[in-house]
């Protein structure tokens, strides 16, 4: 007998996307050392604000109460701390969105739990996700070895793909506002995609990572449509609603519902979080709690706001240069139209005008001539980015 590895991995792209990206810009600035420190990143979608004080205050007080033998806290539950879990069901009711505390479960971040998700599934299932596509989704399902097939989002759909016969799979993934183009699905769209999933008996994995920057009659979560509970599961995170990329605390829902097979996915769930999570801690926890209070709220409205002014910035000069683009309204993301096969325009954005942005082909081959800006930056840095790109494209 020897040891093998899993085979699947070979089938993974040499380089996740990001990492090719700071290859890049790393090799830029060796050869540029004397205006390195006039780049410009609106590549990767972190947030650049604070975390709200208010979050600061709750963790610095958990912190106080972990120091005293009153207070301590060890291990916590699994799935999460009630007074976590009860403030989402609170702020799920504000959309009219009935759950019980045992359907959500508190994470380390989206990202880990739409990976983690997969355990519970056999790996013959197809999988559907949309083109482009947030890398996660395909790159976790390869390492599965799973099926995939791909639902073109483009110019003429507006970057919103629709059920289709052709695109019957037994898991589907969707993200509104999606990453990387900032559409937005509406009630009418997703409750097309929920009764195609409910037809066929597939399971949507639903990323509303980015819900806080949705206004209007939009939809926050996809259980606000009728019969989404016997069909999704929702991912959400506090990365981007209050600035969490480096606290790390999300919450997945898990609908009980959701039944396949005779098998309750929610206790599935519930069993694989025991066997393989020891929980999220205490101290990030309580700062999670103060995202739902009045005066968190009000702070992270404030940061909110922050984000969509520079992406107003952004699609402003691109509304003055007539380029086509999605997102910025209901998204930090823009999705720009752009003239030239997108690492080009990658390259050359960052050799002329020192900015970084995500090129579209990175996720998917309906991104080879569209290009991903952030607003997660400042007004400073946004406006001069802009400056700089208007000049280059007016050229």
């Amino acid at each position: 007998m020897a040891f093998h590895v899993e085979k699947n991995y070979k089938n993974l792209a040499e380089s996740y996307l990001f990492a090719e990206i700071a290859r890049r810009v790393a090799a830029w600035q060796e050869r540029n050392p004397e205006v390195s420190d006039q780049l410009i990143r609106m590549g990767i979608g972190d947030v650049t604000r604070p975390l709200p004080k208010s979050v600061v205050e709750a963790m610095k007080k958990a912190c106080d109460e972990m120091g005293t033998p009153e207070h301590f806290h060890g291990y916590g539950p699994e799935q999460g701390y009630d007074f976590l879990k009860g403030a989402i069901q609170k702020y799920y009711a504000r959309f009219d969105v009935t759950l019980n505390l045992d359907e959500i479960f508190i994470s380390d971040g989206a990202k880990s739990d739409l990976g983690n998700i997969l355990d519970l599934f056999d790996k013959d299932n197809t999988v559907l996700v949309t083109d482009p596509v947030y890398p996660v989704y395909v790159d976790t399902n390869v390492m599965d070895g799973r099926k995939i097939l791909y639902a073109e989002a483009t110019e003429e759909n507006d970057f919103l793909p629709m059920p289709e016969e052709k695109y019957k799979a037994d898991i589907i993934y969707l993200c509104s506002p999606n990453n990387p183009t900032g559409a937005v699905y509406n009630r009418e769209q997703l409750k097309k995609w929920v009764d195609f999933a409910l037809e066929n008996q597939s399971i949507i994995l639903f990323d509303s990572a980015y819900e806080c920057f949705v206004t209007e009659d939009l939809p926050h979560s996809i259980f606000e449509i009728e019969g989404a509970k016997k069909c999704a599961i929702e991912f959400c995170s506090f990365s981007k609603k209050a600035g969490f990329t480096g606290t790390r605390c999300g919450y997945t829902v898990v609908p009980e519902d959701l039944v396949f097979d005779d098998a309750s996915i929610n206790k599935f769930w519930l069993r694989r979080q025991t066997t393989k999570f020891n929980g999220v801690s205490y101290v990030v926890q309580r700062g999670a709690e103060a995202v739902f209070t009045e005066q968190g709220e009000k702070e992270i409205e404030e940061n909110i706001a922050y984000y969509k002014e520079n992406a107003k910035i952004i699609t402003d000069v691109l509304d003055e240069l007539g380029i086509y683009y999605t997102g910025g309204k209901h998204s930090p993301y823009v999705w720009m139209k752009c003239p030239e096969n997108s690492w080009k325009f990658f390259d050359n954005l960052l050799e002329k005008c020192y900015v970084v942005g995500t090129p579209g082909q990175g996720f998917g081959k309906s991104g080879e001539y569209f290009f991903r800006l952030t607003a997660f930056n400042t007004h400073e840095n946004t406006r001069e980015a802009m400056a700089r790109i208007r000049e280059y494209l007016s050229k």
